[in-house]
């Protein structure tokens, strides 16, 4: 592998403020990607976009609402007047909600949650195809938890959330594999300190457990890599 392996490639990174996903553009960009930033606020965008661009990287902040209408369609015509084609798609963006059980669970909060963590990602899928499609290494990258895969006491909103998108991700692997070179993975980065896991965690000491910085370094060697189509990797413990 060179030392820019993603040299002259444009991936676009959801939820690009903070933790995982900040982790995952700037490991993104040292390979050589240009990476454009998505997140609700622009502090966090902005400071990742100096830090890019401090190492000679390139980046370009885009700050939106994900759930907003037309939010993610407008994204699309934009990165596609300006460029040819997307050849990465990190799928991070989520919300984890309140813990409880499922009889209690708020309809209009858990309405919220699947808004971000499920119907959105499919808009991105649906608006950015058409450009992954012309990128000659396509690459599609969804996070997920264990909780998706296996249903916990009082994760009933987040885990089903998390299950329904492996299900659409894997679903849209299987029907373009024959059609475009895209691939897609499934990535559960395990337990990792952010600030969504001191929330469901808040008396774990997060220098026991995998730093953000880990985990968006073994996602950008994946995407650099090649990997068959639905896979599926746990990072942390």
């Amino acid at each position: 592998m060179t030392d820019k392996p993603l040299q002259g490639q444009i991936a676009l990174v959801t939820g690009a403020s903070r933790g995982i996903g900040a982790a995952t553009a700037e490991a993104l960009a040292t390979l050589g990607a240009h990476v454009v930033l998505t997140a609700r606020t622009s502090g966090g965008l902005e400071e990742l976009e100096e830090r890019i661009h401090a190492v000679g990287s390139s980046a370009t902040i885009a700050p939106m609402d994900l759930t907003e209408s037309d939010s993610i369609a407008r994204l699309a015509t934009a990165i596609g007047s300006r460029w040819d084609a997307l050849d990465i798609l990190v799928l991070n963006a989520a919300m984890l909600g309140e813990l409880g059980p499922v009889s209690s669970i708020d309809g209009k909060q858990f309405n919220k949650l699947l808004t971000l963590n499920l119907l959105a990602n499919q808009a991105l899928i649906a608006n950015f195809d058409p450009l992954l499609r012309k990128s000659q290494r396509g690459r599609v990258v969804a996070l997920t938890s264990s909780v998706g895969a296996k249903p916990r006491a009082y994760w009933g909103a987040y885990g089903a959330s998390k299950a329904a998108l492996e299900t659409l991700v894997l679903a849209y692997a299987d029907e373009v594999e024959q059609l475009a070179p895209i691939r897609v993975a499934i990535v559960d980065p395990g337990a990792t300190a952010t600030a969504m896991r001191h929330n469901a965690y808040p008396g774990e000491d997060p220098a026991t457990i995998q730093q953000p910085a880990e985990a968006g370094a073994a996602i950008a060697k994946l995407v650099a890599d090649d990997f068959e189509t639905g896979y599926r990797t746990r990072l942390g413990g």
